[in-house]
């Protein structure tokens, strides 16, 4: 099977396996991130088609929605590619980058380093900023019943991986507790490059919210 193959059945599974999921971590989720990634790729020297692999099964069983179980997604996706006769090396490659991919509260270590992964990080992060992080956050907010914001209730910014998981603060902190941190997070010198301006915008949406809470304009 060529890597166009692969790369077709991989977005027909990943769509199957996705078809019922919360609005933020959907196929266009995914299908955004596979995009961003090949943006990214362009302009590193990197092996295609595990970036693109990595990108359509970054987040095949997010453990946000199996109980925290963060092993479904990695087993999930060595299942699918080894029914697809992938070889052992670039499997454990796409592995490695589903594992090490998330942010859990921005003090986890990453087990594994590579260029893919870089790519693929930057590209995941690049959909959680700008107006589709925006959308996103108040979609999943809205989905875990969150306030949009309470002023009696600060960000916190410095979570453990596991108070980040069980956080249930209101929305607007969570651009404190992660998208606004994003920015500087990005490895890639073209994820710099669109993270700068998307970081811009919620700045400015973030103006435009609190001037409304106010009554100020």
């Amino acid at each position: 099977m060529s890597d166009s193959q692969l790369i077709i059945k991989t977005i027909a599974f990943v769509k199957e396996k996705l078809n019922d999921a919360e609005g933020g971590h959907d196929w266009f989720h995914i299908e955004r991130v596979f995009k961003n990634a090949i943006l990214i790729a362009k302009e590193t020297e990197c092996d295609l088609t595990i970036v693109q692999l990595g990108a359509l099964l970054h987040d095949i069983a997010d453990s946000k929605f199996h109980n925290g179980d963060e092993t479904i997604g990695p087993k999930t996706a060595r299942v699918f590619l080894e029914n697809e006769n992938v070889s052992e090396d670039i499997i454990t490659h796409v592995v490695n980058i589903i594992e090490n991919i998330s942010y859990k509260g921005g003090n986890f270590e990453r087990k594994f380093s590579s260029v893919e992964l870089d790519i693929v990080q930057d590209a995941d992060r690049l959909d959680a900023i700008g107006a589709i992080g925006v959308a996103r956050a108040f979609n999943y907010g809205g989905f875990k019943n969150r306030a949009l914001y309470n002023p009696e209730i600060a960000p916190v910014t410095n979570m453990t991986k596991e108070e980040y998981k069980k956080n249930n603060a209101p929305t607007i902190n969570h651009f404190y507790e992660k998208l606004l941190l994003l920015k500087d997070k990005m490895n890639t010198v073209k994820g710099k490059e669109i993270a700068a301006e998307r970081h811009h915008f919620m700045e400015t949406f973030l103006a435009q919210f609190y001037a409304e809470w106010e009554g100020l304009k």
